[in-house]
Formats: structure tokens, C-alpha cells, sequence
């Protein structure tokens, strides 16, 4: 059986992020809308708004141990295995997630049957987990009751400084945790990965300092409203031109997750990448890009 399995690396003790994995009030922080969790009788309960297929009662508790949590969860009519833990390896704590089964990468990026969602599930939540223990505001959740996809999010930092993040290759990689390749004009070409991999790279129709975005072959536009004011920027974020009977919420949450370590990289003096390890059936070498 195929799985897949997201690390991210977080400063924060290793008691800190077994409590809010195991803690209700904490999972209605950065997982879910609502939360029910009794480990002493096999309760591990999330559902509501920002949760996949969101009706109660799909999870069932599997096995607790001092250090991870796993269950089952029936999901678009699959039941995965899942398991939550925290280890520390190298001096580090490291977050981890597990899945099984798992998409293989082409279906999971061309959203085969909603694998898309099931793909970048947990590189989001975990990027919300890692803010929460750290003391910080989550980032976005993903709000599967609506096809409207929109945030707002202040960042401290100005708006030529998250220009320079979504523009310049390296440092796209670096807090994405993916290859990209970006021609920054308007009219110049984008693609995720290699123009040499992509015959078909989203076009870029705006870049100032108020706006960049892109339109890819499809008609979908992925475009990013700056307003910035004392230092600090407000970021809109919007996702537009997709059949809103079917909206791509896995490549939402992909942009999500990635924007989260932007904010990181832009606000913390000691920023690392949080992104420490990727694994995933037919996962193509030099795509991804970790530390």
C-alpha cells in the first residue's frame, strides 16, 4: 500500500506539539472547525467547515503512544490510515504525518478524483500546526463549505519585499519548498518545476507592487493584492476562474502552505524552512526542494 509522509521542523518542545495534537482545543486552532478528543475512550473526532467530506463520525482511533496518534478516516469514500506524531532527530523536532494510502504525484497535481486535496491536506495544517506551537497566528484554512477562495493576511514585511519572494526563483524554492520557474514581466512565462517539463506554463497578465497574477492555460488566475502601510502589508490572495461546481481546493491548499513558510521567512530573524521532508509514490527527482 502506498504512503505518503510530510515532516515539518518546529521549534517547539516535542511535549508542546504532542498537546495540541491530542487536545481538542488546540485541533480547533489549526485542523478543523470542531474538534472531540478523549484518548482514554477511543475518542479522536474532527469535522465542521474546514474539513474534506465534513460530517462527523469518519474518524476512529486506532493507537495512542507517548508520541503519536494514529486513526482511521473515511474520506471520498476511501478509508485512510493516518498517523500524527512528533520525534526528534538531529537535535530537532520534527512534526510528522502519515498516510496511507497515498496518491501517486501526477494524479495528486492534476487532481485525479480530488487526490489534489488528499495530497496537500496535511502540508497545510501542518504549516498552521507549526505556527500555534510557535505562539504565532495560524495562516489559512482551507473552507471546504464555500467555492470561494480568498484570504486576507497582514504580513511584516513590505510589499516589494513579498513581490521579491513570489518573483525571484531561489527564494520561491526555498520557503515553497518547490521548484519554479518565473519569468518576472508582465507576459513572461510561469510554470511549477521547469519550462522544459511545463508545454503549457501559466502567463503572467500583472506585477507591480499593488499586484501580481497569473492566468494559467485553463482560464484559472491566481493573483495577489498588495496594500502596504507602517512596514507591514496586507496580502489578498484570491483563486478565480474555475467551475465553482468543482473548485480546486488542492491546489488551494498548496499555494496555502507555501505562502504560510513566506510569512516565516519574511517576519522571523532565525527563519529556517519548515519544510524538512516530502515522501510520495512517484515523487520525480529535483521537483522538490528541502533542507
Amino acid at each position: 500500500m502506498s504512503t505518503g509522509v510530510v515532516r515539518v521542523r518546529t521549534s517547539a518542545s516535542p511535549p508542546r506539539v504532542y498537546q495540541a495534537l491530542t487536545t481538542a482545543d488546540d485541533l480547533r486552532v489549526w485542523l478543523a472547525e470542531h474538534a472531540d478528543v478523549d484518548l482514554e475512550h477511543g475518542v479522536y473526532e474532527f469535522w465542521g467547515r474546514y474539513t474534506p467530506d465534513s460530517g462527523r463520525g469518519r474518524q476512529k482511533l486506532l493507537e495512542v503512544t507517548s508520541s503519536s496518534v494514529r486513526f482511521s478516516w473515511l474520506l471520498q469514500g476511501t478509508e485512510y490510515t493516518i498517523e500524527l506524531g512528533v520525534e526528534e532527530r538531529d537535535g530537532q523536532t520534527l512534526i510528522v504525518a502519515s498516510q496511507s494510502p497515498y496518491p501517486v504525484w501526477g494524479a495528486a497535481i492534476e487532481d485525479e478524483g480530488g487526490a489534489g486535496v488528499i495530497h496537500t491536506f496535511w502540508s497545510l495544517t501542518l504549516a498552521n500546526l507549526v505556527e500555534h506551537v510557535e505562539g504565532r497566528p495560524t495562516f489559512a484554512l482551507c473552507d471546504f463549505s464555500t467555492p470561494a477562495q480568498r484570504i486576507d493576511v497582514d504580513i511584516a514585511a513590505s510589499p516589494e519585499a513579498i513581490i521579491h519572494a513570489l518573483t525571484d526563483e531561489e527564494v520561491f524554492a526555498r520557503y515553497f519548498g518547490a521548484r519554479c520557474s518565473i519569468e518576472p514581466r508582465v507576459g513572461g512565462h510561469w510554470a511549477m518545476g521547469s519550462f522544459e517539463d511545463e508545454p503549457n506554463p501559466a502567463k503572467i497578465i500583472a506585477l507591480d507592487t499593488e499586484r501580481f497574477a497569473i492566468e494559467f492555460p485553463d482560464g484559472m488566475v491566481s493573483s495577489w493584492e498588495l496594500k502596504g502601510s507602517e512596514g507591514k502589508t496586507r496580502l489578498t490572495f484570491v483563486q478565480s476562474g474555475f467551475d465553482p461546481a468543482d473548485p480546486p481546493y488542492g491546489s488551494w491548499m498548496g499555494w496555502l502552505s507555501g505562502f504560510a513558510d513566506m510569512r516565516r521567512m519574511l517576519e522571523l530573524p532565525d527563519w529556517r524552512p519548515m519544510w524538512h521532508s516530502y515522501e510520495a509514490p512517484g515523487l520525480p527527482d529535483g521537483v522538490l526542494v528541502t533542507e
